[in-house]
């Protein structure tokens, strides 16, 4: 029987930083010193935990992490071990070479929680963690017309390639669709893309380098932070309020070190549902205008409202053309269609273009001609109405059941627009990710919070897609995450009372 390494662990049970995020730090740490050495036995899950008088998640959540980043290895029957040069491109302790994925840098955050979210996809698992609508949402019958209509009429031509700017009758369709929104442009400035992710990725490339800063709210949308690390871009996250990003917080980091870009969904903000009232819209644009700093605005949520007064997006307010426009149609109704669409002005546009060609040379063309046959008769209207009555009932019910089977001292937001409810769990129990086995066990999953964050906070949140599923569903998977969170409480309760080991 193989002997274990004792490991010397010391933890801030107070501090903000969650429990495993510290062993990871810790374990790293002796790694790369050299204290732990290639070849080494880690204590199992079981008994480091009771050790360090914590739950076993945290402690398999850190062996998950650290795996992922290569500087562990597991062995079935045998256990957890040091992997050879100590997370680098070493060989495992078999003599084997380290697969390499294993071995490859992190580019996103908690890559191990990640690989923990597709345990959603289980049958049987009722998942808040996504951020689409409900498949019944889709206008599946006028789509399969629209595709029809289209081949018909346009043949060949609508399997060839399109201009990298986009399917011309689209690009006046959609500049004629944001104009009900307030927003005065031109066709020439509208770029169809390969969805808003597209939209937002081509601005980063087009206007950053890589060692740029990018300026965020914290949390913030997940899909930009994987676009900032992927493409090497420093981000740096603004705490934000019910309101939107923090303007005095904002201004003194422009004065400081003057980032090259502003990223804000100031509507129905993704994770926290906030939206930004007019007043600091504006005076956002003013702060950006007197630093010269574009903005990015993700207005993919902005349709999605079923009460409280309408804003107009930023872009409405712009005279200037600092703000460049992203959106689309994936949240409103059809995300497998992969259309969205950007508004920019000179002299950005004609560089995002460029990039856009490089990425993709166009976007599907049958796709945009069946979008534009479905905006010009009226389609999405008609379904945004109908989805948006049905938003607000799940809404409801999702509040209803928060308040009836979430533990005492939660909290959450109230959204009188898009899909979810941004909650925060009592710090007297589990972190959102040490719940979340137990959450799946008992049959529901959600989104960890502190995925949403530029700096690892946020471990007692989570984010909930209320739009997901039928009030039915809502209550019912609600029911079973409160009795998760109750039954991992009672375990810290008794770890309380255990003697340190």
């Amino acid at each position: 029987m193989l002997n274990s390494t004792k490991l010397n662990i010391n933890l801030d049970r107070d501090g903000e930083e969650p429990i495993y995020r510290q062993l990871i730090r810790h374990i790293r740490m002796q790694i790369e010193s050299g204290t732990l050495r290639a070849g080494m036995r880690l204590p199992a899950s079981r008994d480091l935990a009771k050790q360090l008088n914590i739950s076993r998640i945290s402690v398999v959540n850190a062996y998950a992490e650290l795996r992922a980043e290569g500087y562990l290895s597991a062995h079935a029957g045998r256990g957890t071990f040091v992997a050879g040069d100590g997370g680098s491109n070493g060989a495992e302790v078999n003599g084997s070479n380290n697969n390499s994925a294993e071995n490859e840098l992190p580019t996103t955050p908690d890559r191990s929680i990640r690989e923990m979210m597709h345990m959603a996809r289980k049958p049987g698992v009722i998942s808040f963690a996504g951020g689409a609508p409900p498949k019944d949402f889709f206008p599946v019958t006028h789509l399969r017309e629209a595709i029809n209509a289209v081949m018909e009429r346009d043949g060949a031509q609508a399997l060839a390639y399109e201009m990298p700017e986009g399917y011309g009758p689209l690009r006046v369709a959609v500049r004629d669709y944001v104009s009900a929104l307030g927003i005065r442009t031109h066709a020439d400035n509208v770029l169809i893309t390969g969805g808003t992710q597209q939209g937002i990725d081509l601005v980063i490339q087009s206007l950053l380098s890589e060692g740029d800063t990018l300026v965020t709210e914290n949390p913030t949308y997940l899909g930009v932070i994987d676009i900032a690390r992927t493409r090497r871009i420093q981000l740096h996250g603004i705490s934000s309020s019910n309101e939107g990003i923090r303007l005095d917080m904002l201004e003194n980091y422009i004065l400081d070190h003057h980032p090259k870009l502003i990223y804000v969904m100031p509507s129905y903000q993704n994770p926290t549902g906030s939206i930004m009232p007019l007043h600091r819209r504006r005076q956002l644009l003013n702060l950006a205008n007197d630093h010269k700093i574009p903005i990015l605005e993700d207005a993919v949520y902005h349709e999605v409202r079923f009460e409280g007064e309408q804003q107009p997006p930023l872009k409405a307010l712009d005279d200037t053309g600092i703000v460049i426009h992203v959106s689309g149609f994936t949240k409103i109704l059809l995300p497998g269609m992969r259309i969205g669409y950007l508004i920019a002005d000179s002299p950005h546009y004609e560089r995002l273009v460029r990039v856009k060609q490089a990425a993709d040379i166009a976007t599907p063309g049958l796709n945009q001609r069946a979008i534009h046959w479905i905006l010009e008769r009226g389609v999405i209207a008609q379904y945004l109405e109908r989805n948006n009555n049905e938003f607000k009932r799940r809404r409801d019910a999702a509040l209803e059941a928060a308040d009836k089977y979430f533990p005492p001292g939660s909290c959450w937001n109230v959204p009188q627009g898009g899909l979810y409810l941004w909650i925060a769990l009592p710090k007297t129990g589990p972190t959102a990710a040490e719940l979340y086995i137990t959450a799946v066990q008992h049959g529901v999953a959600y989104a960890i919070g502190n995925v949403f964050y530029t700096d690892n906070c946020g471990s007692y949140r989570m984010r909930i897609n209320y739009g997901a599923h039928p009030p039915a569903e809502i209550e019912k998977g609600f029911r079973a995450l409160g009795r998760a969170w109750r039954e991992l409480a009672a375990d810290y309760a008794e770890m309380d009372k255990a003697p340190l080991l």
